[in-house]
């Protein structure tokens, strides 16, 4: 069954990139939403098989505009924009605090795609934080209370003494939020869609805001 479950998720994989190779992005008059289009991208991400078709690059900066990026996973998406999690106290966190614009960029190479989002950053409620860490594993979860992620440790027996500490304290009870983790909002005004075609002439489809919805621009490849 799972053999077969796999195959499928190959064959839809391969239909939908010679879709996209052949047909290219849709026109102009008919991009319509990007919201839209990214559900419908993503949704044929997930239905292709791939490995966490969720993990996307997160790019952020220093006050002073010295960039890093790293790989996180998409937690959530929708009309109020892209949802991911971290520690409060990690690298990426202060450079967001300092500095709350952030670039994300999902790539789909099975399917010869790529989405690229920019726009501001805002911290979610506590309230917003909370459900969502409730749904973690409990591992998860003790590994969240046990890491002061992007802090030095001498070796990895501190780090399991750490969870160890932390197993212990919470033995027999519910795991709460910890008060220095959560999760962030990047809220889009630029969406970019690629899609690969023949000879390298790829489609891009550029969509920023206007007073009546969204500015959609065909790019050169």
């Amino acid at each position: 069954m799972s053999r077969l479950k796999d195959l499928r998720a190959h064959l839809r994989a391969i239909r939908t990139l010679i879709r996209g190779v052949a047909r290219g992005l849709p026109t102009l008059e008919a991009s319509g939403d990007p919201h839209e289009l990214f559900g419908r991208w993503f949704a044929d991400a997930a239905a292709s098989g791939l490995l966490l078709p969720e993990s996307l690059a997160l790019a952020t900066a220093s006050a002073d505009g010295r960039p890093s990026a790293r790989m996180v996973l998409l937690k959530g998406v929708g009309p109020d924009g892209f949802r991911f999690f971290t520690n409060y106290g990690s690298h990426k966190a202060a450079e967001l605090d300092a500095n709350p614009q952030a670039a994300l960029c999902f790539h789909w190479s099975v399917l010869e795609r790529q989405v690229r989002i920019e726009g501001r950053v805002e911290r979610l409620s506590t309230e917003e934080s909370a459900a969502y860490f409730a749904t973690r594993g409990r591992g998860s979860q003790i590994g969240a209370w046990a890491s002061d992620q992007s802090r030095p440790i001498p070796d990895r027996t501190k780090l399991q003494a750490q969870v160890a500490e932390i197993e212990t304290r919470f033995a027999g009870k519910d795991i709460p939020l910890p008060d220095f983790w959560g999760g962030y909002r990047l809220i889009p005004d630029r969406f970019e869609f690629w899609q690969g075609r023949a000879n390298r002439l790829h489609d891009r489809l550029a969509y920023t805001p206007r007073d009546d919805g969204w500015e959609i621009t065909r790019l050169q490849p």
